[in-house]
């Protein structure tokens, strides 16, 4: 996945409690191939009338917010199922950054796993960015991962909390695939000496049988 840094870009302001991963990503869209795009999916029933038509004002439909990067949201976002497709489809639409009070755990951690940073901010923090923001549409922050910060559009600025072996994962771009092949050669050797031990494990019957009698006492 692609690193994160310092992040700087537009601001959605979208201000809604408890959107659940359903609401994220409908249902009957996650038996699609990644290459699709699930970024057309992404709030699919907020953003399309029954006929497939763009409902031109809602936020993401804006011209000003189809090239916005972070989100500023309501509490308890993500809630519902377990659904990964939404913080998929929540990237590939170009959101990098979700800023709420408060998140599903699962979803949490499935943004981390795929490159979205969730940032937990106080309630009053929150409505604060949300009231500035919907006053100045368009209006820019930035995110700082290695300063934990967020920095308003006023200047004003926030610091956010995240696990510090996390943190480096997004910092280096690294997913859990990534950090297991950068310890190959350990796994390796561990390998190759477990098999030397128990050579059994790795031998067919006869060969397992033959070993084991080789062993044998008279």
């Amino acid at each position: 996945m692609k690193p994160l840094h310092r992040l700087i870009g537009i601001a959605a302001p979208f201000n809604v409690s408890d959107v659940d991963t359903d609401r994220l990503i409908p249902h009957r869209f996650v038996r699609e191939p990644l290459s699709a795009g699930y970024g057309r999916f992404l709030l699919h029933g907020d953003r399309y009338d029954a006929d497939g038509n763009e409902i031109n004002d809602f936020l993401l439909n804006r011209p000003v917010y189809r090239t916005a990067s972070i989100l500023v949201t309501g509490k308890n976002f993500g809630c519902g199922s377990s659904r990964e497709a939404a913080v998929i489809a929540l990237a590939d639409f170009g959101i990098r950054v979700v800023i709420a009070e408060s998140f599903s755990d699962i979803f949490r951690a499935n943004c981390l796993q795929n490159g979205v940073l969730p940032v937990r901010l106080s309630r009053h923090a929150v409505e604060g960015l949300l009231r500035v923001l919907q006053g100045q549409p368009g209006a820019s922050m930035s995110v700082d991962l290695e300063r934990q910060e967020v920095t308003g559009p006023q200047g004003d600025i926030h610091h956010f909390e995240i696990d510090a072996s996390r943190k480096q994962q997004l910092l280096q771009g690294l997913d859990d695939i990534n950090i297991t092949l950068a310890n190959l050669e350990d796994i390796d050797a561990f390998e190759r000496a477990y098999r030397a031990r128990f050579q059994w494990l790795t031998q067919t019957r006869t060969e397992a049988a033959v070993l084991v009698r080789g062993k044998a006492k008279p």
